[in-house]
């Protein structure tokens, strides 16, 4: 507590916040009955079940931002981008370019260490078709809004999907706001934006994202926070 009796933010206060929010109905709804019900291959497996917070180097120069956690990924595991095929393809490319400190994320106790960079999602709980409401995007925008605070040395955001780039423009004001695109780069007075398509297996499967397209991106993402 502060001396006017404010409660002083921090990434720990910030992480307990979420993971105890229950805003949305909708969603605490299907979160839990996936975890309840869960996959069969998972059966054996107790599930997170719960909103999942960000994830890394507080001190980062580089987050990156999804859409959503996934229902079988961080929604079981409990931490963004783990257990699931897109986790498989963002930390193998992070760990190419020096982000993380191994290439596979299976759960939140694997050693994965992230470096100069931090993951999240704009919406924190899985949503149903992984498609969240406007009124349940903008009740975990508050989310993002203080963990970009705490984030002091933030300069680049890698925006996986329109879903996280119209977050980060909404969060950063950006209007007009650019049409989206794989590798697509936006100036912001305080960071800059790289776009790309977000790695789900929609996209990997069909090439619409190929490995060496998602590793260009994040070239791109070291070389701006590195300027």
């Amino acid at each position: 507590m502060s001396s006017k009796g404010k409660r002083t933010d921090s990434i720990d206060v910030l992480v307990k916040d979420i993971t105890e929010c229950r805003a949305c109905p909708r969603l605490v709804e299907w979160r839990e009955s996936v975890a309840r019900e869960k996959r069969a291959s998972f059966k054996h497996e107790t599930y997170w079940g719960r909103p999942v917070p960000g994830f890394g180097d507080t001190s980062a120069r580089i987050l990156v931002l999804g859409l959503a956690p996934a229902a079988h990924g961080a929604n079981r595991t409990g931490r963004m981008f783990t257990g699931d095929r897109s986790g498989d393809w963002l930390y193998r490319a992070m760990h190419k370019c020096g982000l993380a400190n191994q290439a596979t994320s299976t759960d939140r106790s694997d050693g994965l260490q992230l470096t100069d960079s931090y993951v999240a999602a704009a919406v924190r709980c899985a949503p149903p078709n992984n498609k969240p409401t406007p009124v349940e995007r903008d009740n975990c925008g508050n989310f993002l809004t203080r963990e970009i605070a705490l984030l002091v040395g933030l300069k680049v955001v890698v925006c996986l999907g329109s879903f996280a780039y119209d977050a980060a423009c909404r969060e950063f004001g950006v209007r007009p706001k650019p049409k989206f695109g794989h590798g697509v780069v936006v100036n912001s007075e305080n960071v800059t934006l790289v776009c790309s398509y977000h790695p789900s297996q929609q996209n990997t499967f069909t090439g619409t994202l190929t490995e060496k397209m998602f590793d260009d991106v994040f070239a791109i993402a070291v070389r701006l926070a590195h300027q």
